[in-house]
């Protein structure tokens, strides 16, 4: 494996970067099963060469951004599926290693994911926030899986799918002082977060916060991304992370269905011109971008070449 030569804050300083696209989708094309609480994390114990090799699909696509199969990973959904303390935190760092190990000659940093609580939950909170918990008990739930992680060593630390502003400030507050640069991205509807606050606000969480790397936001639709952007760079004028999902809808199970996605799709590598004029540094996919349309990005003239391996 061969790390990069520079951080990847100098790196987004020279140009954009290809990030990767849905873990998710690519495993259940591999053939994995990925039902359960603990989503892509159940296969860190059980099928650990599968995610390595949805990593390196990805690589082979041109993603110079890899996020780790750590979403959804907490120390009591391991518990629950039988794993100890020092079992889960083996398997917190392990994917930092799986991500590394499947980058291969190639330069690749890796991010690793921390999702909000409401991706723990495995109900759809992520999408709504507002758990009734407060900062400091959101702070405490997240501080033991981001030490974790940081012992990894990861490029940096993915706050990621964040819904709303108080779990914005709870994984920055738990993110001080871990030696380990974060990028803070929330799942957005329009102009605001899944919990109906104005992003302008929740972007300015991030404003004077020299451990915040680039802001922006994923798992959303592609159409509105581009005005987020905007607003993230306006509002913090750092470097901004995007990655939608494809556009699709997600429709969850009434009685007696299944959850699925529906629709054609929007997401377009096209987009890419848009959200890089608005400040986007790191450019990719959420849930069901597969490696074809990570491809896609690294061939745009507005990446510049973004996916290949051009000298740092």
């Amino acid at each position: 494996m061969t790390r990069p030569a520079v951080p990847l804050s100098t790196a987004l300083a020279r140009g954009p970067l290809v990030l990767d696209g849905g873990l998710s989708n690519r495993l259940e094309a591999q053939g994995c099963d990925l039902s359960g609480e603990l989503w892509t994390a159940r296969l860190l114990r059980e099928a650990p060469g599968q995610i390595e090799a949805a990593h390196a699909a990805y690589v082979r696509a041109g993603a110079r951004v890899l996020i780790t199969a750590s979403y959804q990973a907490s120390f009591e959904g391991f518990a629950r599926a039988g794993a100890d303390r020092r079992e889960a935190a083996g398997l917190f760092r392990r994917s930092v290693a799986l991500a590394r190990a499947a980058a291969g000659p190639h330069p690749v940093w890796v991010a690793a994911s921390v999702g909000p609580y409401g991706a723990v939950l495995a109900d759809g909170g992520e999408y709504r926030g507002r758990y009734g918990l407060s900062v400091r008990e959101l702070t405490a739930f997240h501080r033991p899986r981001i030490e974790a992680l940081a012992e990894a060593e990861p490029d940096v630390l993915a706050l990621e799918t964040v819904p709303e502003a108080a779990e914005a400030e709870a994984l920055l507050r738990a993110a001080e002082g871990c030696g380990v640069p974060v990028w803070l991205s929330f799942t957005a509807d329009g102009g605001r977060t899944r919990a109906g606050e104005p992003l302008e606000d929740a972007f300015a969480l991030a404003v004077g916060r020299e451990e915040v790397v680039a802001v922006g936001v994923n798992c959303c639709d592609p159409a509105g991304a581009g005005a987020a952007v905007r607003i993230a760079a306006e509002t913090t004028g750092k470097p901004v992370v995007v990655y939608p999902n494809s556009g699709e809808e997600w429709h969850a199970a009434a009685e007696g269905e299944r959850s699925m996605w529906r629709g054609s799709g929007s997401w377009s590598s096209g987009l890419a011109a848009d959200w890089v004029s608005g400040g986007a540094r790191l450019v990719g996919g959420c849930c069901r971008v597969g490696p074809d349309l990570i491809a896609g990005l690294t061939r745009e003239p507005s990446l510049g070449g973004a996916g290949t391996d051009q000298p740092r």
